[in-house]
Formats: structure tokens, C-alpha cells, sequence
């Protein structure tokens, strides 16, 4: 598989900018006082850059961004991701499972 430098980029800079909205979002919702005001900036930060990235890589015609097949690169992240997560799920609940019922 060949490593391509724009979807690795890709991958980094869509779920950077999740994070940073989840997590906006989480501040804002649970926050208090000037939390609150700083998830929102939080949350304005990801989605900010998330639709510039987007943009980039979707729409424009800017040379290094539009050979990235960002839906294709994303879908392949997120279905390894999943992957990963349902593995280490599997393997951490075998492992609580043998070590409570020693």
C-alpha cells in the first residue's frame, strides 16, 4: 500500500476538526462561565476548519488538494476505525473477563 502524504493529511485534519467540535460541544453543554464561551470557540475553530478542508479537497481546482479522493479516504478511515475499535473492544473484554474470574 502506498502511503500518500494528502490522505494521511486528510484523515488528521477531518477528525482534528471533529474532536475539536465534540469537545467544543461537550464544554459548552457542561461547562460554566467563561467554559462555556471557550467551547464555542472551540467548536467555531473544527468547523472552521473542517469546511476549509473540505472546500479544499471536495471542490476547488488548487493542484495538491483536488488529486485526494477525500468521500473515498474518509469512508476507508472510518470503516477502520470501527474495525479497530471493535477489536480492541473484543480483546479488552477478554482480558477482564480471565483477569476478574481468576
Amino acid at each position: 500500500m502506498e502511503l500518500d502524504i494528502w490522505n494521511f493529511l486528510t484523515i488528521i485534519i477531518f477528525i482534528f476538526a471533529l474532536v475539536m467540535m465534540i469537545a467544543g460541544i461537550f464544554s459548552a453543554y457542561f461547562g460554566a462561565g467563561k467554559n462555556r464561551a471557550y467551547g464555542g470557540i472551540i467548536f467555531a475553530v473544527g468547523f472552521i476548519v473542517c469546511i476549509v478542508w473540505a472546500y479544499l479537497v471536495g471542490f476547488s481546482d488548487i493542484e495538491p488538494f483536488c488529486d485526494v479522493p477525500a468521500w473515498d479516504v474518509m469512508y476507508d478511515a472510518l470503516i477502520n476505525l470501527i474495525a479497530v475499535l471493535i477489536g480492541a473492544l473484543i480483546a479488552i473484554g477478554i482480558f477482564l473477563v480471565v483477569v476478574l474470574k481468576s
